[in-house]
C-alpha cells in the first residue's frame, strides 16, 4: 500500500535559512550548484520558496529579479529522497507564476539539468545572449568561466 505524502509549499521565512543552506550546499559540495552562505540566504530570503513534507523543509527554489525584463530561477534543490516526486516542478511553476504576477516577461536558469527545465517549456540558449548583469555570481564560482552550465530561458509574454 502506497501512502500519499502531503507537500506544502510556501514563501521562505528566516527560520528556514539553515535548511536552505543545508540543501543547497549539499549539492554545491558535489559541484552541482553554487554555495550559498547563511548571510546571503538571509539577505535574499524573500526570493525563496520552500517545500515541506511532514513539517521538514525538503526543497527550495529562488526567483531573483535581475532586470525589469528578466528574472532567474536559482538554487533549486530537492532532497535526494524526494527527487522524482514533482516537488521541483511545483516550485519552478510557482516561481514562474510569481514572475508573471510581477510582470516579468522572461525567466532563465543556469543548470546542469536542462531537460528538467525543457519539460517545463524552457529552451536552451547560448549563455552569451544573457545580459552581463547575470554573471555577477559566476565570478565567485571556482569553475568560472568554463562551468558547463547550460542557459535555459522561458518567454512568459506568449
Amino acid at each position: 500500500m502506497t501512502l500519499a505524502v502531503a507537500i506544502n509549499s510556501r514563501k521562505a521565512r528566516l527560520a528556514d535559512a539553515r535548511h536552505i543552506y543545508e540543501l543547497v550546499n549539499h549539492f554545491a559540495d558535489r559541484e552541482e550548484m553554487l554555495h550559498r552562505s547563511i548571510p546571503e540566504i538571509c539577505e535574499n530570503i524573500r526570493d525563496y520558496l520552500v517545500a515541506e513534507q511532514d513539517g521538514q523543509v525538503v526543497a527550495c527554489c529562488g526567483l531573483q529579479i535581475n532586470l525589469d525584463s528578466l528574472a532567474e530561477i536559482k538554487s533549486l534543490a530537492v532532497s535526494e529522497n524526494c527527487q522524482g516526486s514533482g516537488i521541483g516542478t511545483l516550485l519552478v511553476r510557482q516561481c514562474i507564476e510569481e514572475a508573471m504576477q510581477l510582470g516579468v516577461p522572461t525567466v532563465f536558469a543556469l543548470t546542469y539539468r536542462p531537460t528538467f527545465f525543457e519539460r517545463l517549456g524552457f529552451r536552451q540558449v547560448p549563455k552569451s545572449t544573457l545580459p552581463r548583469k547575470v554573471w555577477g555570481e559566476c565570478i565567485r564560482c571556482p569553475k568560472f568561466p568554463d562551468c558547463g552550465e547550460i542557459a535555459v530561458l522561458k518567454d512568459l509574454s506568449v
